[in-house]
C-alpha cells in the first residue's frame, strides 16, 4: 500500500511535464551596448522584455520574462501550465500586453525551460513568492497595482500567493483545478497528501476572481472552474466558452474581450474602493430581534391578520390539561387578536368570519 508521501511523489509526475529538450535558452548579452545583460535565445530579440534570473527560498535560479508596456497601469503575473515554458509562450505574452494594456510577468517554474531545480507542489510555491518578490525590489510593483493569473497547475501557485496577499487588485484562474487528486479520481473530499488544494485556498482570497473554464475540457473538466466561482468570496462574472479545450480558450473572440473588460473594471477600481467593500464584507449582519419563545408563539399567515396565543401558565396544564386549576381552557390560554385595519375597523362581529375566509381581507366590504 502506497504511503502519503509517495501517492503525493505519484500525483507531482502527473501535474508536471515540462518540454524537453526546453524551447530557449539563456545566456548574456555579449554585444557591448548591452554587456552583461541576459537574453534568452530561442525568442526574438525584444527591447521591451527583460530576462531575469531569480533566485528561491528553496535554492533554484528561476527564469522570468518581464514584457514593459508604457501606456500600463496594472502588472499581470502570469503561471503557466503543465507543459509548456517561456519559449513558448513568448507570442501569448506580447499579444496579452498588447491587448490588455499591462506589464506582465511571465516565469518557468523550477525544473522548467532554463529554471535550475526539480519540479514539485512546494517548488512552485517558493517560484511564484520569489518573482513576486521582484516585482516589488526591481520594479516598484506594489500587490494593489497587481493580478495574478493561473493557468491549469498554475492555478496553484496563483491561489497560494494570493491568499496570502490581502490588497491584491484581481486574480483570474483559466481552466484552474480543484485539486491535483481531483483530477484524476474526481473525488468530493481532500487527503492530506492532496497537491494544490485551491478548493480551500479559494475561500481565503479576498479579491475579485474571474474564471475562464471550457465546456468541453476533457483534461480539467467544467465542474472545477465551475466550483471555485461559486467558493469564491468575490466572484466576478464567469466566461464559460462553449466547445472550448484545455488548450485552446485564447482562440475564441470571447476570451479577449472579457478578460480585458475585467482588466478595465479593475483599473478602474481605485485603493478606496477596495477597501470600502473588504470594510463591508467584515462587517457583522444585523441580527432580527429576539422573541421569548418560552411564553409566546406567533402564527403569521400571507393576510393581514396575527394570532398571538400565550402559552399555558400552570405547568401541570402544559403537560397533559388534566388539573384541577382548569376547568376551561381560558384559565391557562389568554388569547389576543392584533386588530386588521381593513377587517376590524367598524368593530362588527361578522367581520371575524369575513377575515379567515377570504384570508386576504378583501371581501370584508361585502358583508356590511
Amino acid at each position: 500500500m502506497l504511503s502519503g508521501c509517495s501517492v503525493s511523489s505519484l500525483a507531482a509526475r502527473f501535474a508536471f511535464f515540462p518540454p524537453e529538450p526546453a524551447t530557449y535558452a539563456v545566456r548574456k548579452d555579449e554585444a557591448a551596448a548591452g554587456a552583461g545583460r541576459l537574453v534568452a535565445s530561442g525568442v526574438p530579440r525584444d527591447n521591451a522584455m527583460d530576462v531575469l534570473l531569480v533566485d528561491t527560498r528553496k535554492g533554484n535560479k528561476v527564469v522570468a520574462f518581464y514584457l514593459k508596456n508604457p501606456a500600463a497601469r496594472l502588472t499581470v503575473l502570469y503561471s503557466h501550465g503543465n507543459a509548456a515554458d517561456l519559449g513558448q509562450l513568448y507570442d501569448l505574452f506580447v499579444q496579452l500586453k498588447v491587448n490588455l494594456k499591462v506589464n506582465l510577468m511571465g516565469y518557468d517554474y523550477s525544473g522548467y525551460g532554463a529554471s535550475t531545480g526539480k519540479p514539485s507542489e512546494e517548488n512552485t510555491y517558493a517560484d511564484i513568492e520569489a518573482v513576486y518578490q521582484c516585482l516589488e525590489t526591481e520594479y516598484g510593483i506594489s500587490q494593489e497595482d497587481l493580478i495574478l493569473y493561473g493557468q491549469s497547475v498554475g492555478s496553484g501557485p496563483t491561489l497560494h500567493l494570493a491568499s496570502r496577499l490581502p490588497r491584491l487588485r484581481g486574480v483570474v484562474l483559466h481552466s484552474a483545478i480543484l485539486s491535483g487528486l481531483r483530477v484524476v479520481c474526481h473525488v468530493n473530499f481532500t487527503f492530506c497528501f492532496d497537491i494544490y488544494k485551491n478548493v480551500k485556498k479559494i475561500k481565503k482570497v479576498k479579491s475579485p476572481v474571474l474564471v475562464i473554464h471550457g465546456t468541453d475540457d476533457d483534461v480539467v473538466n467544467w465542474s472545477h472552474g465551475n466550483e471555485l466561482w461559486k467558493l469564491a468570496r468575490e466572484p466576478y462574472d464567469p466566461l464559460w466558452i462553449k466547445g472550448g479545450g484545455h488548450c485552446n480558450l485564447e482562440l475564441y473572440p470571447d476570451f479577449i474581450r472579457h478578460l480585458s473588460k475585467f482588466i478595465c473594471e479593475m483599473e478602474n477600481m481605485t485603493t478606496k474602493m477596495r477597501l470600502k467593500k473588504i470594510r463591508q464584507s467584515l462587517q457583522p449582519t444585523k441580527k432580527a430581534p429576539r422573541v421569548n419563545t418560552r411564553t409566546t408563539t406567533t402564527f403569521t399567515t400571507n393576510c393581514c391578520c396575527r394570532i398571538r396565543v400565550r402559552k399555558p401558565s400552570c405547568p401541570s396544564c402544559s403537560c397533559n390539561f388534566n388539573c384541577s386549576c382548569c376547568s376551561a381552557l381560558r384559565s391557562c390560554f389568554s388569547f389576543r387578536l392584533f386588530r386588521c385595519s381593513t377587517c376590524f375597523s367598524c368593530n362588527c362581529r361578522s367581520c371575524f368570519k369575513c377575515c379567515f375566509d377570504c384570508c386576504c381581507c378583501g371581501s370584508c366590504g361585502d358583508a356590511h
